[in-house]
């Protein structure tokens, strides 16, 4: 797909087993690929669950650079994809969510705040960034208020970006009330104890049917 001029990126739809009636875009988080473990088994879990899931590499992740681009090239990039997404995919023309891990998710948010009139139902944020590790006065909030749709905050309890405590306050101010899914022990990823393995797909289960479950009442409530 194409990404602003001379630039372009590849995105992955991950087909529901079942007609859908949703979309949701996810983009990856600052360190990882659409390619990664997290993001392949988050959007093929929610594939099944019965969303049409569609994933994309930013530009630099798909030119093969380490370092992010600055947010307005980052912001195009997502743009592009809502685009793509709403003329090839009947479920996003019908009901698109947005959203991401840790920095994709921070540039959804970035996207719709800035377009009041962007189709987006609601917003699925997977590990906000809220500040920098060990720099909590550095937040990166003040956009919030202006998204005006539903958003989904999944939080680790032991996220160093950002805890669902440290949220808490900051989202008390924001319309509609966001919904903050903590995930008990979970870092930024919502990896859990390793004396438990066990546990660990059951984590990840629980937050892929939380987000399932969300996107079905956000959409009965809008249909």
């Amino acid at each position: 797909m194409a990404v602003g001029t001379g630039a372009s990126t590849t995105a992955l739809v991950y087909h529901a087993d079942q007609p859908a009636t949703a979309a949701l875009i996810l983009g990856h988080g600052a360190g990882a690929g659409q390619h990664s473990g997290f993001m392949v088994e988050f959007a093929t879990a929610l594939s099944r669950l019965g969303l049409d899931v569609v994933t994309f590499n930013f530009l630099y992740t798909e030119q093969k650079r380490r370092l992010p681009d600055r947010a307005p090239a980052l912001e195009e990039c997502y743009r592009s994809v809502i685009e793509i997404a709403r003329a090839q995919l009947e479920s996003a023309r019908q009901a698109l969510f947005i959203g991401g891990k840790s920095m994709g998710g921070r540039m959804a948010t970035h996207v719709a705040a800035a377009d009041a009139a962007l189709p987006v139902a609601g917003l699925v944020l997977l590990g906000y960034p809220l500040h920098p590790p060990g720099q909590p006065l550095k937040r990166r909030d003040a956009h919030l208020p202006s998204v005006r749709r539903p958003m989904l905050f999944v939080q680790g309890s032991r996220d160093t970006f950002g805890t669902p405590e440290e949220l808490a306050p900051i989202l008390a101010r924001v319309s509609p009330s966001p919904t903050v899914h903590a995930i008990a022990g979970g870092d930024h990823s919502f990896k859990v104890s390793r004396k438990d393995p066990a546990r660990q797909p059951e984590v990840y289960a629980e937050i892929q049917r939380t987000i399932a479950t969300w996107i079905a009442t956000i959409r009965a409530g809008v249909t």
